[in-house]
């Protein structure tokens, strides 16, 4: 490592190989070697000695509502970022729906990185938008290099992103496979929300029996059929339902080229534990009972579930009103996703070695970003989070860097500290204290 500028060294670094003491070399932003702890540290290096805290790499979260333009007093580029690195993110793949314009044409994609250029304190890539009637932009979209394109199968909330029907979703799905594009899908059936009870006020029961499981599982086989028969690459967007997982296997087992994400909130939540009126916790699909999310952790274990994100989806705290059938949908835990899911991890006798393979490797293999993040190993960008996995933080929403501090987490005791955060080998966050913004703007590696 005799041209390295930086060393990180610390006894427990997470590699693809398994956690070991290590000296990581990085120069001109990029790991150049994994070395054993002790080696010698090159005449005129920076060293960054982390001891027993855990060196891992920095988490990539494909799942996030930055609502940015148009909607930025829910959130924006400046706020979901900061809140990311102060949580061990450094990647994070915007959603294309809640800001306005939607991300559904390449001007569209234009001015949301025009938005994004200067306020992203991580690396920020972007999802297109696959609505009625934008067949004719996919392939433009994708030339462009966004990673993929979010569709409903039900309404999505806002009026200016409207579902596809089955035709519609055949249609959309053969143009995107046609250039080996990725669909990605909000996975519940509108017919069987329709005839589900609806029953609004403070109820969480109501809202619950409001969205039930056979509407994710109708859909989900709806879209591994479209995927099976076209032979094209579909991704299911924030499961809940366990009775889904034996269609989804399989599909898998059959060689449809299907992978699924589930979320924070669904693997650290329970219906049971939700008060009436507290709509910080709605998020479509919901959180569902205890025996549901146990279903949920062993579908991770043995790789049914592929990746875990956290479906970021902030709103201003007078949209999220104690009237369950009313208030917004949306769980906001970007900067506490590493936390709680190693809380309930380590509680269930998982290691940091499976929460990093769920939360970045993983999800940067789904959009094609393994070749530069979601591991330390030469090459890969040096992009990493510094944990103090067995000490412990209450949440409380005023530390939060989100701009709406409205969370499910509240009040929460969680393990694990991030106690820095690297971008490139620079340090972006450390102890509160942010540098300016460095982050790139990310497009799909052709």
């Amino acid at each position: 490592m005799s041209d390295a500028e930086l060393v990180l060294r610390s006894t427990r670094v997470i590699t693809p190989e398994g956690t070991r003491a290590a000296s990581v070399a990085v120069s001109a932003g990029t790991i150049t070697a994994v070395l054993p702890y002790g080696a010698p540290v090159p005449a005129g290096a920076r060293l960054a000695d982390f001891g027993d805290d855990v060196l891992l790499p920095g988490l990539v979260d494909t799942h996030v509502h930055v609502n940015d333009p148009g909607r930025t007093e829910w959130e924006g580029f400046w706020t979901a970022t900061r809140a990311a690195a102060a949580g061990g993110i450094t990647t994070l793949v915007d959603m294309p729906l809640n800001s306005l314009p939607p991300t559904t044409t390449v001007d569209s994609l234009r001015v949301k990185r025009a938005v994004a250029a200067g306020k992203a304190h991580v690396d920020v890539g972007f999802w297109g938008g696959a609505l009625p009637g934008n067949i004719k932009d996919l392939r433009p979209l994708q030339e462009a290099g966004v990673f993929g394109f979010k569709a409903f199968l039900s309404p999505s909330g806002v009026d200016e992103f409207p579902p596809l029907d089955q035709e519609q979703l055949a249609r959309s799905l053969a143009e995107i496979a046609s250039f080996d594009g990725l669909l990605i899908a909000h996975a519940e059936d509108l017919h069987r929300l329709e005839t589900a009870p609806q029953r609004g006020g403070p109820k969480y029961a109501d809202f619950l029996a409001s969205r039930p499981r056979d509407a994710e599982d109708t859909a989900i086989a709806q879209l591994i059929a479209q995927a099976r028969r076209l032979h094209a690459r579909v991704h299911v967007l924030h499961l809940s339902s366990s009775d889904a997982l034996p269609l989804i296997a399989a599909a898998k087992a059959d060689g449809v080229r299907l992978t699924v994400e589930t979320c924070p909130h669904y693997l650290t939540l329970t219906a049971e534990e939700v008060p009436d009126g507290a709509s910080e916790f709605k998020c479509c699909p919901p959180i569902r009972e205890a025996a549901n999310r146990d279903l949920l952790w062993q579908a991770l274990a043995d790789g049914t579930v592929d990746c875990v994100v956290t479906d970021h989806s902030p709103a201003t705290a007078d949209l999220k009103t104690a009237d369950f059938a009313t208030a917004w949908g949306g769980i906001s835990g970007l900067q506490v996703s590493l936390a709680a899911v190693w809380t309930e991890a380590r509680r269930r006798g998982h290691g940091l070695e499976d929460v990093v393979r769920w939360m970045s490797a993983r999800t940067a293999a789904l959009v094609g970003l393994d070749d530069r993040k979601g591991a330390i190993a030469a090459g890969r960008d040096a992009d990493f989070a510094v944990l103090a996995p067995d000490e412990t933080f209450t949440v409380d929403p005023a530390g939060l860097q989100h701009r709406n501090r409205v969370t499910a987490y509240a009040g929460k005791t969680l393990h694990g500290v991030v106690k820095s955060t690297w971008l490139r080998g620079e340090r972006i966050v450390a102890d509160g204290e942010f540098t300016p913004p460095r982050g790139r703007l990310l497009t799909r590696t052709p």
